[in-house]
């Protein structure tokens, strides 16, 4: 993956906490879901790629709005971290360029793919806030241990960053590679898309092989292939081309990325036997079927409506 160094970067929707960083109101902890709380791996990733969604959804978010709280940066104090990303040469070298060019290159591509293929309007997401250690939400309080993950209420993504290499690489034998983080965020992205879409408050069931919490994890993979397939032609707010190469070795790196987060594999390498009845968010196998078909379609709702091959339509969400 390649970013365009003639590209300007845009850092206002990016965010820096620091260690421990905290925001004033952040409530309670993350709830933990029912029969998959517990240490080691099998702990870690319930929350994996937004796995924390699903203890949020109970609620709902009528007309797809937040639920509520809202994101007040005056009370969080910023490192600064990603003050000095201005180009995508800066991308090419740094790591947190890079993802600020993520960023950029799905606001880009949302900005003008959802109100093309759905009846709702876009709204950026208000930050994608990386931390050390912990922090709060307007979701609650979570840790590192969470991994990465999407917050309906204050509609921020957050990240520690050191996730992929501790958790992914080290406990899931998951890939490393430039495409892993875009994979990651462009999923998390994708439950922002479901949030202004009215998806998230459609979910009833959240455990078990055809919930709704497996179909809007499946979906939001969906949605990250097709920012994959597109994400060359997207660019910065002068119309320069943001990405200037993503090659087929870049996207396995997604592929391999969404089988090592799949209920199957992480109950395999927590050396638990596998249990189809408390997944939250599909087997390896389905994972990648649907970011690749994102990736092949290019469809929000003709293809991304997560309706199984070989079985009725069952929903769960088409997406308007």
């Amino acid at each position: 993956m390649r970013f365009n160094p003639k590209a300007r970067l845009d850092t206002r929707r990016m965010g820096d906490a620091g260690r421990s960083g905290a925001r004033a109101g952040g409530g309670g902890g993350l709830p933990i879901p029912g029969g998959l709380a517990g240490g080691g791996v099998g702990g870690l990733i319930i929350l994996v790629i937004v796995v924390g969604l699903s203890m949020w959804l109970g609620g709902g978010l009528p007309g797809g709005g937040s639920s509520g709280g809202g994101y007040d940066d005056s009370r969080m104090s910023d490192t600064g971290r990603y003050d000095g990303c201005q180009t995508g040469e800066d991308a090419n070298s740094s790591t947190d360029c890079a993802r600020v060019a993520v960023e950029n290159s799905l606001y880009d591509y949302w900005s003008s793919t959802l109100p093309d293929q759905s009846d709702a309007s876009f709204r950026p997401e208000q930050k994608v806030e990386t931390f050390t250690g912990a922090i709060s939400t307007g979701c609650g309080q979570a840790s590192a241990d969470v991994g990465p993950f999407y917050c309906p209420s204050d509609q921020t993504i957050y990240l520690d960053t050191t996730f992929f290499e501790d958790v992914l690489q080290g406990q899931l034998a998951g890939p490393s590679g430039a495409f892993v983080e875009p994979y990651v965020l462009a999923h998390e992205y994708g439950h922002h898309i479901q949030n202004l879409l009215g998806t998230m408050g459609r979910v009833k069931t959240q455990q078990g092989p055809h919930s709704d919490s497996v179909k809007l994890e499946l979906q939001a993979d969906c949605y990250a292939g097709m920012w994959a397939r597109s994400a060359t032609s997207t660019e910065d707010a002068q119309g320069v081309v943001l990405i200037s190469d993503l090659t087929q070795q870049d996207v396995q790196q997604a592929i391999d990325a969404a089988t090592a987060v799949g209920d199957d594999r992480i109950q395999q390498q927590s050396g638990r036997g596998v249990d189809p009845d408390s997944w939250t968010h599909g087997s390896s196998q389905e994972r990648v079927q649907w970011f690749r078909t994102g990736y092949s379609s290019g469809s929000l709702e003709a293809y991304c409506a997560v309706r199984p091959p070989g079985r009725a339509p069952t929903g769960p969400f088409p997406s308007n």
